[in-house]
């Protein structure tokens, strides 16, 4: 197992994530406890050190499993992870009872990482409002030793997570993003990696084969990355990626199965970053991969001066690309909850001047219905 340097700690570069534990018959809150354990056994046998859950992992369960079965270990054996759920907004003023509840429910004295989970477009005004108190009290958790190390994930923007940094930064030891060489340049990852790097704040990475995009590629793609390295697997090439992006400290993997588990780790064995002409080819991947979904908004914003409704053009495709290109998910109805409703894309009247300036020729009104018909179903 690789190992990262972060502060006085050695971590494995590879953490086990909670999120998607095996369960039984499909339900999503029925986790597996046996297998769970199983994989966990395996994991520490095998030098992973670190483990990520949080509270609404698995309904709300993934926390206890992960705290009973971790607790056949030595404390000092492991490092776990859990996060504040500021995802939800009717939790801002619960931190203490939610933490409280978090160390019974894991069965600790302390957490070794603590976040703020998910600071995005939704719910950086109650984050950063002071009559929550939530980071506050999580300093005072932190400096009683109950937290060792408090950082926060983001799915937000570039200027969300700006935001946040001008805050708290100066107290935050980590950050947690989604990263992988889709989301390089399609979520600006690249940016928010060199605005964390700007700030002396290391990468813990999520979601690094992009919900499973990156474990199985098409079998002309994987001539292209056999051509480099014939033995490599996909899911190996993702990670192999983010041995490349200097600051990346910790790579969390939500493994779903032995086999996965038994594959990641035999790909942290050992530290193989990419050759340039590796990661050019990668990255091309990643362009023909978006290219298939993806409408070619340059945000040149000349659209937007021809909008009679004021609308920000180019931020709702960006957020249109990411829903059509995952499939549904949270990111985009999460980022919208932010905008004003006469904003979203279902106040386009379909006029098509934003059309008749679009140097990229997208057909914006169509784009505008199909999106809002998407977040209606």
């Amino acid at each position: 197992m690789i190992y990262r340097d972060f502060q006085d700690l050695k971590l494995s570069a590879l953490g086990m994530g909670a999120m998607r534990l095996p369960v039984m018959a499909g339900d999503d809150s029925a986790i597996d406890e046996a297998a769970t354990a199983e994989m966990v056994a395996y994991a520490m046998e095998k030098g992973i050190n670190y483990f990520d859950t949080a509270w609404g992992y698995h309904g709300g369960h993934s926390e206890e499993v992960m705290g009973r079965v971790l607790s056949r270990y030595p404390r000092e054996s492991f490092y776990l992870a859990t996060k504040f759920p500021g995802y939800d907004l009717s939790n801002m003023d619960q931190v203490e009872a939610i933490f409280e509840k978090q160390l019974k429910k894991c069965g600790v004295e302390y957490f070794d990482f603590y976040l703020f989970h998910n600071v995005c477009e939704m719910n950086i005004d109650a984050y950063l409002d002071e009559k929550y108190g939530i980071y506050p009290y999580l300093m005072k958790q932190k400096k009683a030793g109950r937290i060792r190390h408090l950082g926060f994930s983001a799915h937000g923007s570039y200027e969300v997570m700006k935001r946040f940094l001008e805050a708290y930064g100066s107290e935050m030891e980590f950050c947690q993003i989604q990263l992988n060489y889709l989301d390089w340049s399609f979520q600006g990852a690249e940016a928010k990696v060199e605005l964390l790097r700007s700030c002396g704040i290391p990468v813990w990475v999520m979601e690094p084969l992009r919900g499973g995009r990156l474990a199985a590629l098409p079998e002309e793609t994987m001539e292209k990355l056999r051509a480099f390295r014939p033995e490599e697997k996909a899911p190996a090439w993702a990670f192999r990626f983010l041995q490349s992006v200097p600051g990346v400290t910790m790579i969390l993997s939500g493994m779903s199965d032995f086999q996965q588990l038994q594959e990641n780790i035999h790909t942290f064995e050992t530290d193989q970053p990419l050759q340039k002409e590796e990661m050019d080819t990668v990255l091309a991947i990643a362009d023909e991969m978006l290219g298939k979904t993806a409408l070619p908004c340059t945000a040149c914003h000349y659209c937007v001066s021809h909008c009679p409704k004021q609308l920000d053009i180019p931020s709702l495709l960006d957020l249109y690309n990411e829903h059509c290109f995952t499939g549904g998910g949270f990111l985009a109805p999460m980022a919208l909850m932010a905008i004003p409703k006469d904003k979203h894309p279902d106040a386009c009247i379909g006029c098509r001047s934003c059309e008749a300036v679009c140097p990229q020729q997208i057909k914006i009104s169509e784009a505008m219905a199909d999106f809002a018909a998407k977040l209606e179903a």
